[in-house]
């Protein structure tokens, strides 16, 4: 039986090279590891469902296999690969306990800032490189960052997060996320995107080759 350090390296490896990494992930949501912790994590993303207004590609599952399959589209633009991957996968891994219905509504208020302590405790159980796991939950922490900068939310931390990480790995990986919804309009969010940099004094060429 595979165990499950086995599984996590056998995951990365498809996070870096397949052109579709969702394929190899949708073989594995049924199989009986998955559903232990900490995979179960992900598991639960299936039974999480998100408002049909912003997203009707459906339940946090499908969004984060659309992300992912974004992000590979784009990786060899990451500074680091395999932390920007990994944040794609594991993105809102926050949605499942922050998930409420108000008023009619479904929301997931703080899904970023629970996504990235869980993200933590999730990547420990593999490996103890401080160094990846602090980027891989940080980029996790910012990556709602585009909506709230741009639209001038009080969410928006521009300081913290130009303290904390790479501001065009936020950019990349915020693309990624809102291409993510079964309906795209590329020129639309790449804009958005770039006013987000814009906001965060920023110019950079990271999305010229997107």
């Amino acid at each position: 039986m595979l165990k499950q350090s086995e599984l996590f390296w056998e995951i990365e490896q498809h996070l870096l090279k397949d052109q579709k990494p969702s394929e190899f992930l949708e073989k594995l949501y049924d199989t009986p590891i998955f559903k232990q912790q900490p995979f179960e994590m992900l598991y639960v993303l299936k039974k999480t469902e998100q408002s049909p207004k912003y997203h009707p590609e459906g339940n946090v599952w499908n969004h984060t296999m659309l992300v992912v399959d974004k992000a590979a589209k784009v990786r060899e633009y990451s500074k680091n690969q395999r932390v920007f991957m990994w944040a794609a996968l594991l993105h809102d891994i926050g949605k499942p306990s922050t998930t409420r219905k108000r008023k009619g509504k479904i929301t997931s208020y703080d899904h970023d800032k629970a996504g990235a302590k869980l993200a933590e405790q999730f990547l420990l159980t593999f490996t103890e490189e401080e160094n990846f796991i602090s980027r891989v939950c940080g980029l996790v922490h910012y990556h709602m960052q585009i909506l709230y900068v741009v639209k001038g939310l009080s969410f928006a931390d521009i300081d913290n997060m130009k303290k904390n990480v790479d501001i065009d790995e936020v950019a990349l990986l915020g693309l990624c996320d809102r291409l993510g919804r079964g309906k795209e309009n590329l020129e639309e969010e790449k804009e958005n995107v770039m006013e987000f940099l814009r906001k965060c004094g920023l110019e950079t060429d990271i999305l010229n080759h997107v």
